[in-house]
């Protein structure tokens, strides 16, 4: 038995152990905390009625018995929204943010580490001031609950309303461009919170490198394979964040004791060369289709001009490339 000098990355369970609970759900929370990860992650959304809910999609269809969009909704009272059950099995009601940070402040959960991915369909200030209204409400809340709340932005317009209303809050940026990600929110960010395959990419390798080099902390979503999961560990990386909280807690515990034979076992990287989502030139097109949608859903990344309009003028504006000797 050899045991690892490696430092492997935290597990956290993305929208709880939503491999085996309905995903954003109480349920989900409690079971991912129970396996034994160092943090959870969810989203937010606000009602009509100014309740901060954990969703990840702007509209309940997908995954409950509710129908309609969230931020037209209201939460209490007749064709609210905590009568809304999940669709998977055990139904569930979705939680709020106020219940969410109650199971945290739980004396046994005290540990537990809490990102809160910000969907761009928010009104950041009114977001803001609701959470901090919740998180506020504890007596010792600035050093029990504070420190492990990292909140996760897509959009560069919520930076500075995320610095003024929850400025104990640690920010990382949610992505899948590294060139947007130093672009918008390198200075402004510690933690960048990355899609596995924008990480896989030549240009997420230089990214990865420049983290390690300026003390940036990298996160990557959403890893539920075994091979892609010992990847990120080859990477580096500070955190997984996965539906499968069993399955990275098991396999992290067999490398703490035996890496090299472990490692051995999940060597092939064939996956990197056989799927196009791990080649530049797709990644570029899925950089230009996240873009469109924040900025559909958020306004333009910078002040004047989108940043997909700002592309496309570089693209016409530059040289076309030398003839391959």
């Amino acid at each position: 038995m050899i045991m690892s000098s490696v430092k492997l990355p935290e597990c956290w369970g993305h929208r709880g152990a939503s491999a085996r609970y309905p995903e954003n759900t109480l349920a989900s929370f409690e079971a991912a905390i129970r396996d034994g990860a160092e943090g959870i992650e969810s989203d937010v959304h606000v009602s009509v009625d100014d309740v901060v809910i954990m969703f990840h999609d702007p509209t309940l269809e997908r995954t409950t018995d509710g129908k309609g969009v969230i931020r037209e909704m209201k939460w209490y009272g007749e064709g609210g929204m905590e009568h809304a059950r999940t669709l998977k099995e055990p139904h569930q009601a979705i939680p709020t943010f106020a219940q969410t940070i109650e199971l945290l402040m739980k004396p046994e959960n005290r540990h537990v580490k809490f990102n809160v991915d910000v969907k761009v369909q928010n009104d950041p200030p009114r977001l803001f001031n609701l959470m901090h209204k919740v998180i506020s409400s504890y007596d010792d809340w600035q050093t029990a609950l504070a420190p492990r709340i990292l909140l996760g932005l897509w959009h560069p317009r919520f930076l500075s309303h995320a610095e003024k209303i929850l400025p104990y809050c640690r920010r990382s940026h949610i992505g899948v461009s590294p060139a947007l990600t130093k672009k918008y929110f390198w200075d402004s960010c510690e933690v960048f919170s990355m899609s596995f395959a924008s990480l896989a990419t030549t240009a997420g390798e230089r990214f990865r490198n420049s983290c390690k080099a300026a003390g940036k902390s990298i996160m990557v979503w959403t890893v539920n394979e075994v091979e892609h999961m010992m990847e990120a560990v080859r990477w580096g990386v500070d955190v997984i964040l996965t539906d499968k909280t069993q399955t990275w807690l098991e396999l992290r515990a067999a490398l703490e004791k035996d890496y090299e034979n472990i490692s051995a076992k999940h060597k092939s990287r064939l996956f990197l060369w056989t799927q196009p989502k791990y080649y530049s030139i797709f990644q570029t097109g899925i950089d230009y289709l996240v873009v469109y949608a924040l900025e559909k859903a958020g306004g333009p990344m910078t002040e004047s001009r989108s940043w997909v309009t700002v592309m496309k003028e570089k693209a016409r504006l530059s040289p076309p490339p030398s003839p391959t000797p």
